[in-house]
């Protein structure tokens, strides 16, 4: 899915918010980091994203909880620019991530 950033006002502020940048430096990196966490989306969902008020079997609707998965994955990847080590468990996203997707999740 490719965001159109003109036709979303905000929404780059907002996910600016999530992950604490208050600068436009990094504007370009964050919205590279939106791509690649709806792409992420839709191959751990393995459903297409569409903006849409209807979805068919094989697409999934940007829904508030999606978006809130994006929102993570951006922060987490803005903060952590590699895998990050908890303790002794080496994670590449957040738990929260998995959490909301997992019900999404098609076997």
């Amino acid at each position: 899915m490719v965001i159109d950033w003109d036709a979303r006002p905000g929404l780059l502020e907002k996910i600016k918010l999530q992950a604490r940048v208050e600068t436009d430096e990094e504007d370009e990196l964050i919205k590279d980091y939106v791509a690649a966490a709806l792409f992420h989306v839709e191959q751990h969902c393995d459903c297409k994203l569409v903006d849409s008020e209807t979805a068919s079997p094989t697409e999934m609707q940007l829904t508030p909880d999606i978006w809130q998965a994006v929102y993570l994955l951006v922060g987490h990847w803005y903060a952590n620019r590699e895998a990050v080590a908890l303790g002794t468990i080496a994670t590449a996203v957040p738990l929260g991530v998995e959490r909301l997707l997992w019900y999404r999740k098609r076997f």
